[in-house]
């Protein structure tokens, strides 16, 4: 489950970055060079989704709980705004549906 798990931040890091790279260029004006390493971060993501030993559709949707988390994480830290209490339930529950899903990959 650790490893699942870590591989799924990573993953989500790399889809963050590939959506947020552009985000710099399109309303912070950004370089346009953000989108060279945007479209590496999204190469990334889409390559780390691949090493998960689970059907796509079940990856996916596991996927999402540690996604959810992740960006709110991102939220945090890169752009400084203080997370709730539903912000951190709700991660938590979204976290807990990915353990679910994960822990029933076994029983199928």
């Amino acid at each position: 489950m650790l490893k699942t798990t870590l591989l799924f931040i990573a993953t989500a890091l790399a889809e963050i970055i590939g959506c947020f790279l552009p985000y710099l260029w399109l309303r912070k004006e950004g370089s346009i060079w953000l989108l060279a390493p945007a479209a590496t971060s999204l190469a990334l993501f889409v390559w780390l989704l691949t090493l998960h030993p689970a059907a796509s559709g079940r990856v996916y949707a596991a996927y999402g709980g540690v996604y959810v988390a992740t960006a709110l994480v991102w939220l945090r830290v890169v752009d400084g705004v203080k997370l709730s209490m539903f912000d951190w339930l709700g991660a938590g529950i979204a976290l807990m549906g990915m353990a679910i899903i994960v822990a029933g990959w076994k029983a199928v």
